[in-house]
């Protein structure tokens, strides 16, 4: 038994650490899904929102506090909600799912979340005391609500190009169609 004995032609060597680019949890993070430009809108509505998020929160005090509050909802919810969609566009979750459902959802999320976080930013500027937490939480929130639509009118664009590039299929075999048979 000395010597190596106790391995048998069959037992594989320790492979040791993993070797390569990709080891560990990185093996699980896909940034290949997104195009680079909207990869990095995702990423700036995420950061941003978070930003405007956490400079609400510094605010201490606040005369008409509705907009701080609708505000403040808000921004956690597109941050969150930006995390989710970033979570499922570079994770396996997004082989799992429909990939249209997806798309579809992309599309409604940052339209609805960049109209509403507009509509926020806007209320929370004419009801804030003018404290330096505040302006920069309203132009955080300006600027990811800037993403937010650049991302929603670039998708928006997208689906349009591609519905245009099947209206000739269409009309193609919709002319097949229309043709009798015995002719």
């Amino acid at each position: 038994m000395e010597n190596g004995a106790v391995y048998g032609p069959t037992t594989e060597e320790d492979p040791g650490p993993a070797r390569g680019a990709r080891s560990g949890l990185a093996a699980y993070f896909s940034l290949g899904r997104l195009p680079l430009r909207r990869l990095a809108l995702k990423a700036l509505q995420l950061l941003l929102s978070l930003l405007a998020f956490i400079c609400e929160e510094v605010v201490s005090q606040c005369t008409l506090c509705g907009g701080l509050y609708f505000f403040e909802f808000i921004s956690c919810s597109a941050f969150l909600l930006s995390l989710l969609i970033l979570i499922v566009y570079c994770t396996p979750v997004y082989d799992q799912v429909d990939t249209p459902k997806v798309k579809q959802s992309d599309f409604y999320l940052t339209a609805g979340t960049g109209f509403v976080f507009l509509l926020a930013s806007i209320i929370f500027i004419s009801t804030h005391d003018r404290t330096k937490a505040e302006i920069a939480a309203t132009v955080f929130g300006f600027l990811a609500s800037i993403m937010f639509l650049s991302d929603f009118v670039i998708m928006f664009f997208e689906r349009r190009q591609e519905s245009q590039m099947r209206k000739p299929e269409a009309a193609r075999s919709a002319g097949a169609l229309t043709e009798p048979l015995n002719a």
